[in-house]
């Protein structure tokens, strides 16, 4: 796709979300009037426009239950029937105080605290909000909508405070749109990788050691050595040089890398060990630059690609924790690379080449790219010169361009010591998930002072590009398991081949069986229960092995084998042999589903 295409693509798809943003904030401040009116007491929060919905935090004497979504959902589907426009007015800070004073809307007095510039309240018929806007032009186009759920949640997301009412929806601007979303949602039910990741025995979260911690059950931990190993192989493949980093360091550390004055909230409190604080880390970038910096480069040895799987740890709220998707402790397949300023370019586009071949090898066949960018009117959430920042963005803006890749750009999500380029990929089911990162930063190696002896003998300083493509193993290990509903394919399955025997007499032959599958490198097991061979078939097709193999006296008797696929398909007198090539091809070319067609 040419850059031109590229761009027309980008702004179109960006102009659509954005009115989809706007239909759904619209809905929100509907919602509050509707819950007001059949609430009476019911104080408001906020209300914004999320990733394919809405939602709105209430104070209420009334507990919220399903039943009366359907009751607001009515009640805001005649409200937007009276085809009412949204009106925005600028306020001062006075007028907009004595307006939420006068309705005793403690919520809103707070936030009035903290804004600043101009303040606006927007008004749709009988009802105001105090808002910056966002909306459709009136309340008509507001037909397609569905009230999902109820959830508690902590007033600005902070335990010390009052425990809100949260009332989540969607809205679409078309009724097969509404319901396309609605059996999307139905199916993600059935894929929730913390259901299925019980079911499957691949990892729980224990209560008595803290929310947020995963534990990797057998199962879960065979999956997870293959996503290691890969990306070690491929990494070392690509020139990356493997390097391990303790889980803490001094807090002093943290206070040059500016990460103790910019990601303060998201670190744990430091830990005192002899008169001294350490602080558990909560990312590997300051590690590899001291490894970096343990001697004077040279730039016969840039770039440097410095790549390790580091658990880091960052405090996260608990009602933001969610499986694997959302935990305390983690491990990024985090790697940084060192090089001078006239290559970054190119390292940044061997980084998003390497994302795409992890999309490509995992089966993901759908993804968008995001560049995300400083705000300049809030400087003091980044470091460096507005200068640097904008060299920086355009150096990842350069590299899609180059490689005909439509991006967005999302203005004041880039971390605060540089820009980066965010995929995000699409599942099996059409959902959206946050996963690569690559990262230009020009901040942290004028912080620590690297240098290296250029050709010309001089000393200068290096720029660095952090990436991390699972972006966390826990993360990604949820995304998979949602993406494949557990069917994982056969090179990533746990349990390979399930060996499963029809009386007490195929017993030997079945574990002989098994260790010769074993010692080709197969991943098996075999279920010798005095159960009847449907219950054995069923029990194996809920744990989701992708090949079943059962073992009859004729089987053994005649030396071969009855295949069953996990899709039904069934094959008999299969020689071992056969069986083993398949196994062997199918793995090496990692097929996401087996492709029998004849025994």
């Amino acid at each position: 796709m040419p850059p031109s295409a590229a761009k027309k693509e980008r702004s179109s798809e960006q102009e659509r979300k954005e009115r989809l943003s706007q239909l759904r904030h619209s809905c929100a401040h509907v919602m509050a009037q509707a819950v007001q009116e059949l609430f009476p007491g019911t104080k408001i929060a906020i209300g914004p426009a999320i990733e394919d919905g809405f939602y709105y935090d209430f104070d209420s004497p009334h507990r919220f239950i399903l039943e009366d979504l359907s009751r607001i959902e009515a009640r805001m589907l005649e409200i937007a029937k009276g085809n009412h426009a949204f009106v925005g007015r600028e306020v001062s800070a006075d007028e907009s105080r004595r307006y939420w004073e006068g309705r005793q809307e403690r919520y809103k007095l707070e936030i009035l605290k903290d804004l600043e510039g101009v303040i606006t309240h927007y008004t749709h018929g009988a009802f105001t909000d105090l808002c910056r806007g966002g909306h459709l032009e009136s309340t008509q186009d507001i037909r397609h909508l569905k009230l999902l759920s109820v959830a508690g949640a902590y007033w600005r997301g902070d335990e010390k405070n009052p425990m809100l009412q949260r009332i989540y929806g969607t809205a679409w601007f078309s009724r097969e749109d509404l319901e396309a979303h609605l059996r999307r949602l139905e199916e993600a039910k059935k894929r929730d990788h913390r259901k299925l990741g019980a079911e499957l025995d691949l990892f729980s979260v224990q209560e008595l050691a803290g929310p947020g911690l995963i534990f990797w059950h057998p199962k879960g931990a065979r999956v997870r050595l293959i996503l290691e190993d890969w990306l070690k192989a491929e990494a070392l493949r690509r020139g990356y040089q493997l390097v391990y980093s303790p889980h803490i360091a001094q807090v002093e550390l943290w206070k040059t890398s500016g990460h103790a004055d910019f990601y303060r909230d998201n670190m744990f409190k430091p830990i005192e060990v002899e008169k001294g604080h350490y602080q558990l880390k909560p990312m590997n970038c300051p590690f590899h630059i001291l490894i970096y910096q343990s001697r004077l480069r040279s730039y016969r040895e840039l770039p440097l690609r410095f790549a390790e799987l580091g658990t880091v740890y960052r405090y996260e709220r608990s009602g933001v924790l969610h499986g694997l998707l959302r935990v305390r402790g983690f491990t990024q397949d985090d790697a940084h690379i060192f090089c001078a300023p006239e290559v970054v370019e190119a390292e940044v586009e061997g980084c998003v080449d390497f994302a795409l071949t992890v999309f490509k090898t995992f089966g993901f066949e759908k993804y968008a790219m995001e560049v995300s960018t400083w705000d300049p009117a809030k400087k003091g959430d980044y470091s460096g010169s507005a200068e640097d920042w904008e060299r920086a963005q355009k150096a990842l803006e350069n590299v899609l361009e180059r490689r005909a890749i439509p991006f967005r750009l999302i203005k004041g999500e880039a971390a605060f010591y540089g820009p980066k380029i965010d995929v995000k990929l699409i599942d099996a089911i059409g959902r959206s998930w946050q996963l690569s990162t690559v990262q230009f930063d020009f901040n942290l190696p004028q912080k620590f002072r690297l240098e290296y002896i250029a050709a010309d003998g001089s000393r200068k300083t290096p720029v660095m590009v952090h990436r991390a493509l699972y972006g966390s193993i826990e993360r990604f290990f949820g995304i998979l398991i949602e993406h494949y509903a557990g069917n994982f394919p056969l090179w990533l399955s746990p349990v390979q081949a399930k060996i499963l025997t029809l009386t007490d007499a195929q017993a030997e032959p079945a574990r002989a069986l098994e260790a010769r599958l074993a010692g080709a490198g197969f991943r098996t097991a075999v279920d010798l229960r005095p159960e009847k061979i449907g219950a054995k078939i069923r029990d194996a097709q809920l744990e989701k092995a992708p090949y079943m193999v059962v073992l009859g006296p004729k089987d053994v008797a005649a030396g071969t084998l009855s295949v069953r696929l996990r899709d039904g398909r069934q094959f008999n007198g299969v020689s071992e042999q056969e069986l083993v090539r398949r196994l062997t091809q199918e793995c090496a070319e990692k097929w996401i589903s087996p492709r029998w067609e004849t025994a």
